[in-house]
């Protein structure tokens, strides 16, 4: 006998981001078989010089833990870390916004999408969020936490390796059938690694003042992107070209990735609108702060200037493309017929295998395989794969049976041998499962 969990519990199950990594370390054999994690955007670089220096910096003179003490900073962040926050927003736009949005400094981004669906939507209420399918998973499952009820504008990912654009006509008939009270954007698209152009988050932001609800922007990945067309981003549209905007658009922020700080755990929710942050940061006294050390670290940045902050854009965004570029192509040598997303933006790939594998395909079971029991020799080493199921990143469970998405976050010597290491496991799980 035991007492009982909560109905929550009962059916609660690992992410999809997270859930090879758990089965593949029950592994009896886990000794012998190195693995490449692609399941998750847990990204191997370093992080910038200045955020380096004062991790080493901790227990210095001029550092405020020199005597070991550490204590908790206000609930909306450090001023510094919000100067550094914000600073990196503006860094790249052509649209000063310095002076116009508040920032409650949160452990990391998955803090502030809870905190902006706590601002957004009642739970239990008759006012969803919608959402864009494909979505990182994250989104829908802060929902289920905390009954946040939400709907899904449907994207799908096209033989020629691009999803389908948002139809600003379809996307108008769906807010006027369910009323919803926000729209979450990502502008350099985690999973699907594309970039939401300018005009159509004009558009979206145009339709968010037409019905008056909140335009939400994930803008965690605002700054790798591998277009033209500089960063998408709700802060790099004015008043002039949406009147009316001012006052209703949340963003999403972390230094996880464009710093390479995952386990820092800092992020943000920013807002313009200023009753919305004193809301936040009125919520945010319950958790206290977000970890002081993290923000100290980052806070570093505030010291950079535009040019050196664009510079380290520059060299993050340089490194992830020459990745891109030869994965897609080693994954066209050895799985021909495969469709791989071509991406725009952020460090995710989706392969879709429907044109290369029987129809009782699940992609589940493949990554299940592989983690559990997957092993192949590469270079007189044994390795195994870890990708994240495109099943838990849409709204139905049947959609994304036949993809998965992929991180682009191990060092380069082990991402060249992805393609070879997928197509020998893929062979293997055939005639495992005989299908």
């Amino acid at each position: 006998m035991s007492p009982r969990l909560s109905s929550y519990y009962m059916q609660r199950e690992p992410s999809s981001i997270r859930r090879a990594q758990i089965s593949y370390g029950s592994r009896l054999d886990i000794s012998e078989v190195s693995v490449i994690n692609l399941a998750i955007g847990n990204i191997s670089l370093p992080m910038h010089p200045v955020m380096i220096a004062r991790a080493k910096d901790l227990l210095s003179d001029n550092s405020p833990f020199k005597n070991g003490v550490v204590r908790y900073s206000s609930s909306e962040g450090t001023k510094e870390c919000t100067d550094a926050i914000i600073q990196s927003i503006n860094a790249e736009l052509t649209v000063d916004m310095s002076k116009d949005i508040h920032c409650v400094v949160t452990d990391g981004g998955s803090q502030a999408m809870e905190l902006m669906l706590l601002g957004v939507c009642d739970s239990h209420g008759d006012k969803p969020i919608l959402y864009i399918d494909p979505l990182y998973t994250n989104y829908s499952e802060f929902s289920k936490r905390l009954s946040i009820s939400s709907v899904s504008f449907n994207r799908s990912l096209n033989e020629n390796g691009f999803f389908s654009e948002i139809d600003i006509t379809r996307l108008r008939n769906q807010l006027e059938k369910d009323k919803p009270n926000g729209i979450l954007i990502i502008p350099s698209d985690n999973p699907t690694g594309q970039q939401i152009s300018r005009k159509s988050i004009i558009e979206i932001a145009q339709l968010c003042v037409e019905k008056d609800i909140w335009l939400i922007s994930d803008e965690a990945y605002r700054n790798i992107y591998f277009t033209k067309n500089g960063p998408t981003s709700i802060w790099n549209i004015s008043k002039i070209d949406v009147p009316g905007i001012v006052g209703r658009r949340i963003s999403i922020e972390s230094v996880s990735k464009v710093w390479n700080a995952c386990g820092l755990r800092i992020g943000a929710l920013v807002t313009d609108n200023e009753n919305m942050y004193k809301k936040v940061r009125s919520e945010y006294t319950a958790n206290l702060c977000a970890n002081v050390i993290g923000q100290y670290i980052f806070s570093s940045v505030a010291n950079l200037n535009s040019t050196e902050i664009v510079s380290w854009y520059n060299s993050q965004r340089n490194y992830y493309l020459k990745i891109i570029d030869e994965l897609v192509l080693d994954f066209g040598k050895v799985l021909p017929g495969l469709i791989i997303s071509k991406p725009q933006a952020a460090i995710y790939i989706v392969l879709d295998f429907k044109n290369i594998v029987p129809i009782n395909f699940n992609i589940s079971d493949f990554i299940d395989y592989c983690a559990c029991h997957g092993r192949c020799n590469i270079d007189s080493k044994v390795y195994t794969l870890l990708l994240a199921p495109m099943t838990g990143f849409y709204a139905d469970s049947i959609t994304g049976s036949k993809q998965a998405r992929i991180a682009l976050v191990e060092n380069e010597d082990k991402m060249k041998i992805v393609p070879e290491l997928l197509s020998k496991l893929l062979e293997s799980f055939m005639l495992y499962q005989k299908i």
